[in-house]
């Protein structure tokens, strides 16, 4: 559990940094636009260009919004993220050189400071990023619509007004493919427009389908949870939580025993108590407890306890050895319906076994016998107040 808690705290060191480096991007780069427009007077005693402080302005409020990108990937443990972090972290300082105003030395010394030690947790963001083949290639049939269209307009710019760099070339293939048109650059010739037709249906229709590819799924995502489903994402949020694993007798008492002291969730194959749990606004996740990708999913690595209480010990022990093995720190409890299977989850990994049979006969026989105290025991694990 040591370890488990190292690794949070690290993981939020290290995106709080990347969080506070974009937001100082965004906030330099913004002040950074009107501090060159109403000045010419920059840090390095004038020798940067106005022109390049307003580009490293403006390119580095892109950047900020890229890091905010980053830091959210980060959060999730993708290490996708982690490479675009240290990537731009060298950006944003450089940016910030260039842009040379008063407001700009706090973004170069965060963005130098925070790199060694984003560099230093590496380890910690190992998760792939969940791309499907039809996202990745929606997404690159809109950047090579994008190298199209700029390649093409800048090599027929004699085609085109006021077409003179590639910024120009690619400032009118994104206003034109995303169908904003402002008008300012329009093709001259014959050649023009064909082209500029082209890059208006290629362009709109890499937009149309990388805004389903992309947001479809968010969208989906957005109706489960106002369905009362518990969402992907909420999923990668659980920390110090409890897992409960299948469904069984002692699942309703265990839940309620839960609810209101503990965050948890619920890991069960059946679609029906898992529509039940789901309405009743408790995170549940159908699938097979046994089994260790949907483990994975509800943050094994990240749980403070695992609960295996169903009415078949066989799949219990599968469970808890499944459990077990991908965080063997987490303290599992298990319940065995037999009492001749109690050493059999202890020798799958389960910290402790409880009988429920056993104790209720013990408690029955005890109470019959006249033991004093074992009926305000009942009443005290089953919740309801002693006889007066």
């Amino acid at each position: 559990m040591e370890v488990s808690w190292r690794r949070r705290v690290g993981v939020r060191v290290t995106v709080s940094l990347t969080f506070a480096v974009a937001l100082l991007s965004i906030a330099t780069g913004v002040s950074s636009i009107g501090f060159t427009a109403a000045s010419t007077q920059n840090l390095f005693g004038g020798s940067i260009p106005t022109w390049a402080q307003e580009t490293a302005g403006f390119t580095g409020t892109l950047t900020g919004f890229l890091m905010l990108a980053s830091a959210f990937g980060m959060r999730r443990g993708l290490r996708a993220a982690w490479y675009s972090s240290i990537l731009l972290l060298p950006l944003t300082a450089v940016q910030g050189l260039v842009q040379s105003s008063p407001y700009s030395l706090p973004l170069v010394v965060a963005s130098l400071a925070s790199l060694p030690a984003i560099l230093q947790s590496r380890h910690r963001f190992d998760r792939e990023a969940d791309l499907t083949t039809s996202q990745l290639a929606a997404l690159a049939a809109l950047a090579g619509v994008q190298m199209y269209g700029t390649a093409g307009t800048y090599a027929l710019s004699d085609h085109f007004q006021n077409v003179n760099t590639p910024l120009d070339a690619f400032y009118y293939t994104l206003v034109t493919s995303s169908t904003v048109g402002y008008g300012d650059l329009t093709p001259t010739t014959q050649t023009g427009r064909l082209f500029g037709m082209t890059v208006v249906v290629l362009g709109t229709a890499s937009f149309a389908i990388a805004l389903a590819s992309l947001l479809g799924p968010a969208i989906e995502a957005r109706l489960a949870s106002a369905l009362g489903r518990m969402t992907e994402a909420q999923l990668e949020l659980l920390e110090n939580h409890v897992i409960v694993l299948g469904y069984g007798d002692l699942t309703e008492p265990i839940l309620n025993e839960l609810d209101g002291h503990s965050e948890f969730v619920v890991v069960t194959p059946e679609p029906q108590r898992a529509t039940e749990l789901g309405d009743r606004g408790f995170k549940v996740l159908k699938a097979d407890p046994s089994d260790e990708e949907p483990l994975r999913r509800v943050g094994i690595d990240e749980a403070r306890a695992v609960v295996a209480a169903t009415n078949n010990d066989a799949e219990d022990a599968l469970a808890v050895l499944t459990a077990r093995q991908l965080n063997p720190d987490v303290r599992i409890v298990a319940a065995a319906t037999d009492r001749e299977n109690v050493d059999k989850l202890r020798r799958a990994g389960a910290d402790s076994v409880i009988s429920p049979t056993t104790i209720g006969g013990h408690l029955l026989v005890r109470s019959a016998l006249g033991s004093d105290g074992m009926e305000s025991i009942a009443d005290r694990l089953s919740g309801e107040s002693p006889k007066q």
